[in-house]
């Protein structure tokens, strides 16, 4: 496989080499491709001009053809691709690669001239000289352009003040004048004509948070005086132009805040009760969602002063409830032409359009896992909007699905499970505390979730296995990019039953492993946060930091007892006590505007057994390999540590770990309109906490560097709206025992849904 990627490479290379050497012959005879402007400086003054150079830079940057090693195939294939019977291949690679020619006009110069010129008078470089050389390569058949700049002395700010015309008294002029104090307008700084429009933009807004609802920022002025300086320097004076409304000039107080907490087109016109609660009216026909749980959501406050600042933290805290589906908010100024101290009133409306309170809804769906099980789900969801009159959500599911599993490692391809499972959670749209402080939170309201359910698990030939859990929670958003969840509550109880032969024998072969089903009781507290700026795949960039906090055992501490054999028990049910951490750090490059992306990864977490628990529980421990981790590996087939069996046949269930550290570099870039390839390199491995005779070579040691596996790749994703499926074939490059290698005589193919990471 690798000699024929080779092979395929250096004919493409060998075939563009000679073929991009008659892109001339097909450009017209009067035209030449324009290659790009320059911009060099003649006289350089002392101060740091890199934003200005960057800001003439964009000014006359132009789309040009791009260039391979002295070569242009983008640009060869648009023409082969537009002669006479193309070709089936010229179409395709020009659909893949082909550019539009670019050719140089003199128009562009003289138009690229004057922007120059109104840049750097924008800028404050008054007087500057742009001249322009243009070079023509007759070899080449192309253009560039070379603009030279004589830079004169920038004019600098020396005095930033309020001149007052009329009215002086008025409030506003106390308010500009406190509002300049977070300018960034600063003496000695550069004239600069867009950072003036923004000062306008920020006072507007400062007005506007101080209840001046019909200011504009259109209705200030700046007028430079230079007179007083002899040496390139001005003096800055902001004014209120004279004819601003009155009604401009005053701040708004909102008198009223009416809510409609059931606002349909088929209810329009009824008429309605209005019920004041704690200074609030509600407008309803009949009760839909109770006032007192309502009233939390709502930070447009009767009596103060209007602010828009409030009314979008309003917007957003009401749509966060899932009951609504479109929230407006509307301010009308009242016939109260002035009140106290010259100010004016609003009335603010609350329009509040609740979805359908009850729904239920059937899905098929094909499953595909991370542990290579794969098979139909078929699903039952009923959901209940506002269940109790106080935006609640309850949600119950039912849910049964045949899987098997068809890359496992050898002996366990083949295994085959049926689950079944009854589900049920009540979501909170508030805090439920012993102390009320759902109106402490100005972002987001936190919610209280609720959720109990039942799983049975039926591994052929192998095991069934029952659990019923439940927790008790709280999620809340710190603001945009920020998401907790704790819930002190988390409860589970396991139950292993009608086990095979085969897989006793597996448990008689491993201690570690049958602790790690025999403890029946999880008991503990749960932490999660995330950080994520990455909102789409596909175009977002930025950072993503996931931290998950898993205690159990401690509590019951309090309350167990040792058995016989020495381990904790509750109720006469043995129970899991250890802590686990971990972390998910990504980052997304993006590299232009075509969806390419680098993304890296990295992975690590840590599980440690504490008291007399020797293990963590199987569902709780780090596994390694598969189409989410290290992909040239199959899913567990990577560890613990350096382990294999003797006889290479290891147990599905022994490759796993209580310490798991990965790696993963991605390149994903677009192909056609819903295909995107990627080419992928991985790394990790998973280790025990403490030795296992079972599996030695398993512990943690200082030299777990050089124990990882890694691996190579490509991979095709189809992604339509979001939806991706996702086909990634790896090559290990190392494993754990070896040193580096290469072999591509045995990839590991991985089918699954969505992107890895």
């Amino acid at each position: 496989m690798s000699r024929f990627i080779k092979l395929s490479l250096f004919i493409l290379f060998a075939f563009l080499l000679l073929s991009s050497c008659s892109v001339r012959k097909y450009l017209p005879e009067d035209k030449t491709l324009y290659t790009g402007a320059e911009i060099k400086f003649e006289r350089k003054k002392d101060d740091d001009i890199s934003k200005l150079e960057a800001k003439l830079k964009s000014a006359v940057s132009r789309n040009t053809n791009s260039k391979v090693l002295g070569m242009r195939p983008g640009l060869y294939f648009y023409f082969k691709a537009n002669k006479k019977n193309p070709g089936f291949i010229n179409k395709f690679l020009n659909k893949q690669i082909g550019e539009n020619p670019y050719y140089f006009k003199n128009e562009d110069v003289r138009a690229a001239e004057d922007i120059l010129n109104n840049r750097l008078e924008n800028s404050g470089y008054f007087g500057s000289r742009v001249t322009t050389k243009i070079e023509t390569d007759s070899s080449d058949q192309s253009t560039s352009v070379l603009y030279s700049i004589d830079l004169s002395k920038p004019y600098r700010l020396g005095l930033y003040k309020l001149n007052k015309t009329t009215g002086d008294s008025l409030q506003i002029y106390e308010e500009i004048k406190a509002s300049l104090r977070y300018s960034e307008l600063k003496e000695n700084s550069l004239f600069d004509l867009d950072l003036l429009k923004s000062e306008r933009e920020r006072i507007d807004q400062y007005l506007k948070e101080r209840g001046f609802y019909n200011f504009n920022s259109d209705f200030l002025i700046f007028e430079a005086d230079t007179n007083a300086y002899d040496n390139r320097r001005f003096n800055l004076f902001l004014r209120l132009k004279t004819e601003v409304p009155e009604k401009s000039l005053v701040p708004y107080i909102v008198d009223e805040v009416n809510i409609h907490p059931n606002r349909t087109l088929s209810n329009e016109e009824k008429v309605k009760d209005t019920l004041f609660y704690k200074g609030y009216n509600f407008i309803q026909d009949s009760v839909f969602i109770r006032p007192k749980y309502l009233k939390p959501y709502v930070l447009i406050n009767p009596g103060e002063t209007y602010n828009p600042k409030l009314s979008r933290y309003t917007s957003r805290r009401l749509s966060s409830i899932r009951t609504y589906k479109f929230v407006n908010i509307d301010y009308q100024e009242t016939d109260t032409l002035t009140g106290e101290n010259g100010k004016r009133h609003l009335n603010a409306e609350i329009y509040l359009s609740p979805m359908n309170k009850r729904s239920l809804r059937l899905e098929l769906q094909g499953v595909t896992k991370s542990n290579n099980f794969a098979g139909p789900n078929l699903s039952l969801v009923y959901s209940n909007r506002n269940v109790f009159k106080g935006g609640e959500l309850l949600r119950l599911s039912l849910n049964g699905g045949y899987e098997q599993q068809f890359f496992g490692k050898t002996g366990n391809q083949g295994l085959s499970s049926i689950q079944l499972g009854l589900n049920g959670s009540l979501l909170f749209p508030r805090l439920i505390f012993p102390i009320d402080l759902n109106e402490s939170f100005k972002y987001a309201i936190p919610k209280t979730k609720v959720s109990l359910s039942i799983d049975y698990l039926n591994r052929t030939q192998l095991y069934n296995l029952s659990s019923i859990s439940t927790s008790f929670g709280y999620l809340w958003e710190g603001n945009s990019y920020v998401t907790h969840q704790l819930r002190p509550i988390n409860l589970e109880y396991v139950s292993l039953g009608n086990t095979s032969e085969e897989f006793d024998e597996i448990l008689d072969s491993n201690p570690f492993l049958r602790r790690s089903f025999e403890q029946q009781f999880i008991a503990g507290l749960t932490y999660n946060f995330t950080y994520n700026e990455i909102k789409d795949q596909t175009t977002s960039e930025g950072l993503y930091f996931g931290f998950n906090y898993d205690m159990a055992g401690n509590g019951l501490n309090l309350f167990g007892s040792q058995n016989e054999e020495g381990q904790n028990e509750f109720i006469g049910l043995e129970y899991a006590h250890y802590f686990k951490a971990d972390i998910d750090l990504r980052y997304h490059l993006r590299l232009n505007r075509k969806r390419k992306k680098l993304i890296g990864r990295i992975f690590a977490g840590v599980g440690r057994p504490m008291g007399t628990t020797e293990s963590l529980p199987f569902v709780k421990q780090y596994f390694s390999g598969g189409p989410y981790s290290i992909r040239a590996f199959r899913i567990r087939s990577l560890g613990p540590g350096t382990y294999s069996s003797e006889d290479g046949s290891n147990s599905f269930f022994d490759q796993s770990g209580d310490i798991k550290f990965e790696a993963n570099l991605e390149y994903r870039f677009p192909i056609t309109d819903y295909l995107n390839g990627a080419f992928f390199a991985d790394a990790g491995n998973v280790w025990l906490m403490n030795d296992n005779k079972a599996t030695p070579g398993g512990k943690f040691t200082s030299n777990f560097i050089n124990e990882i596996g890694a691996g190579v790749g490509l991979g095709l994703r189809v992604d339509v709206q979001g939806f991706v499926i996702r086909l990634d074939l790896a090559t290990p490059v190392k494993e754990p025992t070896t040193s580096w290698y290469l072999d591509s005589l045995n990839p590991v193919l991985n089918f699954a849904i969505g992107y890895p990471f």
